[in-house]
């Protein structure tokens, strides 16, 4: 059992920067893989960004792919998801997801939610 919980959320403008982190309970952390995703008002969960529970995998959503950075520090239990050049259209609810096994970008592969922190992109 994993549970997860997501911090780092706020109101920015246009093309800051904002770290989303998330903290998970539970020692065998290092074995799962992590994912963020989010969800805007009246819009399905989508992926953002996985990595792989050594660090040595990534993948990003096309929409978010070279602003965004996912990384982790196992020994602090911590996933991040560093968001730089922020856009009105990355407003939403991010959430922190684990799952056991490989890297997948699919919602329904993974096991374990956290409850969401809001980004809000000021034009």
């Amino acid at each position: 059992q994993v549970q997860l919980v997501e911090s780092g959320g706020g109101l920015v403008q246009a093309g800051d920067s904002l770290r989303l982190s998330c903290a998970a309970s539970g020692r065998t952390f290092s074995s799962y893989t992590m994912a963020w995703f989010r969800q805007a008002p009246g819009k399905e969960r989508e992926f953002v960004a996985t990595i792989s529970w050594s660090g040595g995998s990534t993948a990003y959503a096309d929409s978010v792919k070279g602003r965004f950075t996912i990384s982790r520090d196992n020994a602090e239990n911590t996933v991040y998801l560093q968001m730089n050049s922020l856009k009105p259209e990355d407003t939403a609810v991010y959430y922190c997801a684990a799952r056991s096994g490989g890297t997948r970008k699919s919602l329904l592969a993974y096991d374990y939610w956290g409850q969401g922190t809001q980004v809000t992109v000021s034009s």
